[in-house]
């Protein structure tokens, strides 16, 4: 071929290209594991895929890391150093650091924060949430809602309510009564986002502030079509507003240990209570994980995923927020194979979201993490008690979980952040992951703020 028509030619494709990648709608899909630090990813792996398999997760092509920033509530100007789920997700919705519990507020002076969501429809996108948690918990609400205190989701809570259903919370000045925008049900009922699923039924089924009717019937009359079922979600309208509750509160975990075990404390016979390099410590049993009876009515996260991308396709372009909220609320109640169960969910929704982005080019899909979480892999079995180290009496001053993996191997996960009714956070870096749209947008290391502004950037509204 003639070198200056095949020179004609090849710039007529790529003018082709370039036009049609222009008339692709720009859309984004934001995947947070709440509290899947780098240990969370390689217990799950290893117990998935095995040691030398891969995730879908490791085969990203980008890859980064992202800091978590949190300030002083009564001093913006102070830094604390383990953030919790609403403070990290007002950063990656809004791009602005704020306090621990506010839900797109600001530090001290308390102002609402214009999250993505609300800047992409007020640009014409369309917008959706999808959480494995309460759609009225910290990290979904901190993309729709504005509030000072994550813990003020319905009515009941916003005077003398009782947070964990044992601590008093004040919510009364976010009251209608007070004239401002009332719960974070109440937000959602009269949001307009396209598309909101998850769990926390009971947040909603609740009578509204001053009125006869309840959050639920609110979010009806301003558009919203209730679905409470895998089949009602499977076969669900999309030319009107989504709301899709299919449990109370946080939906179950994919898998739970056996016979519902968690983490349990090493036996230590009495000599060794007398000292501490004298007598025996045993180890828990070793367990297996199973499938959690409680899920089987439960859409996985990959049939919600897959429902709000078909919700949302279309000529204008969307944002859609997905999050795997167990990871880390399995991780609080240390519970190793609730968080593994989690990461698979996790991992089958990425699979959904780069399915689509390879039929819309213009797709950047972004995974991380809001916050680091207790869990750390250690040895099942002490290396000190081994005759080779010393045979010394030594086990976790903790709890430990020692699963049996499908390769045959024992794994040991361990929670120590304290001796209380639930584990901690921790205060690492978190991972980033992209597809190749993120390529030359992503830099090796950045702030949780700085995912905001990539996301509003690809979505042009910056």
């Amino acid at each position: 071929m003639n070198k200056r028509i095949a020179t004609v030619i090849a710039a007529g494709l790529l003018s082709a290209s370039t036009f049609s990648l222009a008339e692709t709608p720009q859309n984004v899909i934001l995947i947070i594991g709440d509290g899947m630090d780098d240990q969370q990813i390689s217990i799950a792996r290893n117990y998935l895929v095995g040691s030398q398999g891969r995730l879908t997760l490791d085969a990203m092509p980008v890859r980064s890391t992202a800091q978590v920033l949190t300030v002083d509530n009564d001093d913006p100007n102070k830094p604390v150093y383990v953030a919790d789920s609403a403070n990290s997700a007002t950063s990656l919705a809004t791009g602005v650091i704020t306090s621990r519990g506010r839900i797109a507020t600001t530090a001290k002076t308390d102002q609402s924060i214009t999250t993505i969501i609300e800047m992409a429809q007020q640009a014409g996108l369309k917008t959706g949430i999808v959480s494995t948690a309460s759609v009225t918990d910290a990290t979904p609400a901190s993309f729709i809602a504005h509030i000072d205190k994550r813990f003020c989701e319905d009515p009941s809570m916003m005077i003398d309510g009782l947070m964990h259903g044992r601590f008093p919370i004040e919510c009364e000045s976010y009251t209608k009564a007070n004239g401002r925008s009332g719960s974070i049900s109440e937000q959602l009922a009269a949001s307009n986002v396209d598309v909101i699923l998850g769990g926390g039924m009971q947040h909603f089924d609740i009578a509204a502030e001053a009125s006869d009717k309840t959050v639920l019937q609110q979010a009806v009359d301003n558009g919203f079509n209730i679905v409470t079922s895998v089949a009602e979600l499977e076969n669900a309208n999309n030319d009107s507003k989504l709301l899709g509750l299919f449990s109370p509160s946080t939906m179950p975990t994919l898998m739970r240990g056996e016979n519902g075990r968690i983490a349990e404390a090493p036996e230590k016979s009495v000599m060794n209570h007398i000292y501490k390099y004298l007598g025996e410590i045993t180890p828990p049993p070793v367990m297996i994980c199973e499938d959690n009876p409680k899920f089987a009515s439960m859409p996985t996260m990959k049939q919600m995923t897959d429902a709000a991308i078909s919700h949302l396709d279309s000529n204008q372009g969307f944002f859609l927020m997905i999050e795997s909220a167990s990871i880390d609320k399995a991780s609080h109640g240390r519970n190793a194979c609730g968080s593994i169960g989690e990461v698979q969910q996790l991992n089958a929704a990425l699979d959904s979201a780069l399915a689509y982005a390879e039929t819309s080019p213009n797709t950047l899909i972004i995974v991380t993490a809001d916050h680091g979480q207790a869990a750390q892999m250690i040895p099942e079995v002490s290396l000190f008690s081994n005759a080779a180290y010393g045979g010394l009496p030594a086990a976790t001053p903790g709890l430990i979980a020692r699963i049996k993996t499908p390769e045959g191997s024992i794994m040991g996960v361990n929670y120590a952040t304290n001796e209380s009714f639930a584990e901690e956070h921790t205060g690492v870096n978190v991972p980033v992951f992209a597809n190749i749209v993120g390529q030359d947008v992503i830099a090796p290391m950045i702030t949780q703020p700085d995912i905001f502004t990539i996301t509003a950037n690809h979505l042009g509204l910056k």
